[in-house]
């Protein structure tokens, strides 16, 4: 199932995941320094920022109270979120052209797609074994509705758009501005 067509959470999540897959391809197929990395990273953060928020929120409660030793798992999870996001700051004001892009962006494509293949192979047939289908198809319907809140949801076929809402916070990085902007500023996540 797609996004949109009523899936259950896994299945909303994991459309996520190929999303962001997508980006990161069209990152690795474009020359190193190409301007248009820099767009797909940033686009890149943006989705990678709302679905570690979605996760925080609607995720990580279910598999804690209904997974065994799901506290570790979600307290697992948060830190990779943490991980990716502290990556992502760092690449935050770095051209296409900085090897230092080249370095960070690689990093942030291998932290990610090692933490998503680990919660398709590992949490989410826990989540599904231990959580009741009607639970788990709630979760996909609050994923959905999140999604259609959410301040931008880049797609990767508009490279033309800003990669930002440009009133959000100016001079704040774009991590800082998505996550005030789905959470309000200064409340903790």
């Amino acid at each position: 199932m797609g996004q949109g067509d009523g899936g259950n959470v896994i299945d909303e999540l994991v459309t996520d995941h190929r999303e962001v897959e997508e980006l990161f391809g069209r990152i690795e197929a474009l020359p190193p320094g190409a301007d248009d990395r820099r767009l797909y990273a940033d686009r890149a953060t943006m989705e990678l920022v709302r679905q570690s928020m979605t996760e925080e929120q609607y995720l990580h409660p279910s598999v804690r109270e209904r997974v065994p030793g799901g506290d570790v798992l979600a307290d697992d999870e948060l830190d990779r979120h943490a991980r990716a996001e502290r990556i992502m700051k760092d690449l935050e004001g770095r051209e296409a052209d900085d090897p230092e892009f080249d370095r960070l962006v690689g990093l942030l494509m291998r932290e990610v797609r090692t933490h998503l293949a680990d919660e398709e192979r590992n949490l989410f047939p826990r989540l599904r074994a231990e959580c009741p289908t009607v639970i788990l198809d709630g979760l996909g319907d609050k994923v959905r509705k999140a999604r259609k809140t959410a301040p931008t949801r880049p797609h990767p076929s508009a490279p033309d758009e800003p990669p930002a809402d440009e009133t959000l916070a100016p001079g704040v990085g774009l991590v800082d501005r998505m996550r005030d902007a789905m959470t309000g500023p200064g409340k903790p996540y």
